[in-house]
């Protein structure tokens, strides 16, 4: 059975417009409807720096309470498609002017952003990010749990507690702790126990949790189980608290394809390689998880390595496919919807961009 996302990318190959990458916003909506009710009464952001293609926002602030934006340029970039919509800033690092930005929350990364913030004047509702030093054994990516340059220890935190002292402009509402990335819905649900005693010892009730659910490209039919970890928010919630989420990749992820073409086969050193119009300067996924990106099933063959057009050996994008190509036949990556375009080397040996495609079923 061939798939919408398949046939448009043979539409594309048969009009001579590879590279490109297709979005299913079918199969998107239906996704983010999914985890939107297995959520119940926990707060949905979308973490804008996964992907932030206009038609994907579209489609995700049909179910989504806001969105999270890490720079001043994320921000006006939805502020543009949604101005009405409530919008968070994070992020290490912020100007001056990002800290006088109009959001609906802040994210303060330290005391001395806080002291910037309070110097300018301006009036503004902050989360406190937290850095606590609790175990995040498993994740991907650690962002917390001991030293690193996000967020803030405890001993900051109560800095930016006396800070906040005799200032009504800026008003604390609550914290944000997003400590790891890569991890099941157990393990969320453990670290959201710890910050959420933390967040009650501060007289605190309004906590976000970040994201960090797990995706898996070796296993890409395994997803995160939301309603596991809906029904464990739930239970952790006490009255009056506000719970809010931050995903992205598991959001996005499966709803796109990177849809290419072979150039050439060879067999180096006994070794078979496709070499594909493009590569991960189009989809740096592989390159900066070192990992395979999941290519569509095809025809069974000899185990094959998909490489682009890149002159170095870390542009591979899959190792030992067992699939047939020959040079002309289309190659799909799957799980292309997060961290591919908006993160690469765009114009390393100055390659043609790729097109984007979407299909709605």
């Amino acid at each position: 059975m061939t798939d919408a996302m398949t046939r448009r990318a043979h539409e594309l190959a048969a009009a001579g417009r590879l590279p490109a990458f297709v979005y299913d916003l079918s199969a998107l909506d239906a996704h983010v409807a999914a985890v939107r009710a297995a959520l119940g009464g926990t707060e949905l952001h979308y973490a804008v720096k996964a992907n932030p293609d206009p038609e994907l926002l579209r489609v995700l602030a049909r179910h989504v309470d806001g969105f999270e934006v890490a720079s001043g340029g994320e921000l006006a970039h939805v502020r543009a498609l949604f101005p009405d919509t409530p919008i968070a800033l994070g992020g290490p690092g912020k100007t001056d002017a990002e800290l006088a930005s109009d959001v609906y929350r802040l994210h303060v990364e330290s005391p001395g952003e806080l002291a910037r913030l309070l110097a300018s004047g301006r009036d503004a509702d902050i989360l406190l990010r937290v850095n606590l030093d609790v175990p995040v054994q498993g994740a991907s990516l650690a962002m917390g749990g001991g030293a690193t340059p996000f967020g803030m220890d405890p001993a900051d935190v109560a800095r930016c507690v006396a800070l906040l002292e005799g200032h009504d402009r800026v008003r604390l509402r609550g914290v944000h702790a997003h400590l790891a990335s890569g991890l099941h819905a157990r393990q969320l649900l453990d670290l959201a126990a710890a910050v959420l005693e933390y967040a009650r010892g501060l007289g605190l009730s309004e906590i976000n949790l970040g994201g960090g659910m797990a995706v898996s490209y070796t296993e890409p039919d395994t997803l995160f189980d939301w309603a596991a970890y809906g029904t464990g928010l739930a239970g952790l919630r006490e009255e009056g608290e506000v719970l809010r989420i931050e995903p992205g990749r598991s959001l996005t992820a499966y709803c796109g394809r990177y849809a290419t073409r072979v150039i050439d086969v060879k067999r180096v050193h006994g070794r078979l390689f496709a070499v594909v119009a493009g590569g991960t300067h189009h989809i740096r996924t592989p390159a900066a998880k070192s990992h395979g990106q999941p290519v569509v099933p095809g025809a069974a063959g000899e185990p094959i390595t998909i490489v682009g057009q890149l002159c170095t050996p870390k542009d591979q994008l899959s190792a030992d496919v067992p699939i047939a190509l020959k040079p002309g036949d289309v190659v799909e990556l799957a799980m292309a919807g997060a961290y591919a375009w908006n993160i690469s080397h765009h114009d390393f040996l100055m390659h043609r961009h790729p097109e984007f495609s979407y299909v709605e079923r």
